[in-house]
Order: structure tokens, then C-alpha cells, then sequence
């Protein structure tokens, strides 16, 4: 092959390529506003489930039916700042590069017809193969869970992507955050047989090790800050 007919078939491919690239960027470009909505319907839906809306029109209610707001660490209210917008896993990446940076933690208050308080939060952690989150309600006494639901990004099918399962999640529902004394200690995921007399212990995931102990973890982590919020407003009516 002559080095005339090398030079057109390696030109050929370069425009190719650009072209590839400039249509891909493109549609890239094009297609993220609607990625960004189907992002925050899905994590509407999420919330709004906790509390049993499932409706498919619910999340246009959003705004309507809870408020957003924004806690630090050590559980003081971020003005300027909107829930919907906060990424946790984010937050907690930023903050395990610089220990020096305040993560900053989205919550939701909701309030049913009867004037039933319940605190919906989000918490993030890492699994296996990398993130998992989840939501959970928590009912105005601070300390017992009404739902939660869980997901992840690449968990092993049948092992620890098990967290988002029905049978996984509903182990999680009157569980106890505090003890007998008042003090957190969180729920855990572990090995075992656990049931409903059990109060601060679901079964972890089995084959799942590593997610289960995730999941441990960032609840862990996670409802500590969001308690010391809770715990402040407990003599004080919510900023609703």
C-alpha cells in the first residue's frame, strides 16, 4: 500500500473521529437538562415515598408537601443553600480530601394532615464496587424509623445489591436509633437472625459483607449529625 493511500486512510479516520466526538458532545449537551430532571424526580419520588406518596404526579407537589433544608455537621441550619441541590456523596468526597471541609447534609420536614411531624434524610456511603445511599424517615421522636429504601451504583447482583430489595429494607421499619438510655447507637447490619425485639440490629446481606458493613457505617455517620439537628428543635417549633 502506498504511503498516499496510508495518509488519506489515516485522514479519513481523523475526521471520523472528530466528528464522532463533536456529534457526542453534542447530544451530550443537548440531553443533560432533561438527565438533570429525570435526576431529581427520581430523588423526589425517593423522598416522597418514605412518607407512602406514591403517586406519579406526587413530586410536582414537592415543594408543597415538604421543606427542604440544609444542616453541618454539628447539626446548625446552612442558609443559602437548597437540599435538592446538595450531592452527599459529594459533600463526604470533598471532605476525605480536605478533613478540614464541613460536609453539608440535606434533610426534609414533613408534615402529615394530622400535624404529624416526620424527618426525611439522605445519607451516602461506599460499598464493594463503590457508591451506595439511601433514605430513611424518621418519626418526630428522633428516634424511631418509619421506612427506608436504599440503592446503589454497582453492587454484585444477588450479593450486595441486595440492599434495595423489599426484603432488605423492611427490616429497617420501627427500628430504634437511641437506647434505653437516650444515647445513639444507630442501627446496624449484621450477621445473624434479627427481628422486630431486636432494636438496633437487621440482618446484613448475605454474600454482602463489605456492603452490609457500608451501609452500617454511613448510617452511623450519617443520622448522628442529622440527630444533633433534631435534638435542637425539640423544645423549639420547626421552621416550617
Amino acid at each position: 500500500m502506498s504511503s498516499k493511500g496510508n495518509s488519506g486512510t489515516i485522514v479519513f479516520a481523523l475526521v471520523v473521529t472528530t466528528l464522532s466526538a463533536a456529534l457526542l458532545a453534542a447530544a451530550a449537551t443537548i440531553l443533560k437538562p432533561a438527565q438533570d430532571e429525570n435526576v431529581l424526580k427520581e430523588k423526589q419520588q425517593n423522598i416522597l415515598s418514605l412518607v407512602g406518596l406514591n403517586g406519579p404526579n406526587d413530586y410536582k407537589k414537592f415543594d408543597q408537601l415538604v421543606q427542604g433544608l440544609v444542616i453541618d455537621q454539628e447539626g446548625q441550619q446552612v442558609q443559602g443553600v437548597e437540599a435538592l441541590a446538595l450531592d452527599l456523596a459529594l459533600e463526604k468526597k470533598m471532605n476525605t480530601k480536605n478533613p478540614a471541609y464541613k460536609v453539608r447534609y440535606p434533610m426534609y420536614v414533613y408534615r402529615d394532615p394530622s400535624g404529624r411531624t416526620t424527618y426525611l434524610l439522605q445519607v451516602a456511603g461506599t460499598g464493594l464496587w463503590g457508591p451506595i445511599w439511601g433514605y430513611l424517615a424518621l418519626n418526630e421522636d428522633g428516634n424511631t424509623l418509619r421506612s427506608a429504601i436504599f440503592d446503589h451504583k454497582g453492587e454484585t447482583p444477588g450479593l450486595g445489591a441486595e440492599i434495595n430489595t423489599d426484603a432488605f429494607e423492611q427490616q429497617f421499619i420501627n427500628k430504634k436509633l437511641l437506647n434505653e438510655q437516650g444515647d445513639f447507637v444507630s442501627v446496624k447490619v449484621e450477621k445473624g437472625k434479627h427481628d422486630a425485639s431486636m432494636p438496633h440490629a437487621v440482618d446484613a446481606i448475605s454474600g454482602g459483607t463489605i456492603t452490609s458493613n457500608g451501609v452500617s457505617k454511613m448510617l452511623e455517620q450519617d443520622l448522628a449529625c442529622y440527630l444533633k439537628y433534631i435534638r435542637q428543635q425539640s423544645t423549639q417549633s420547626l421552621p416550617l
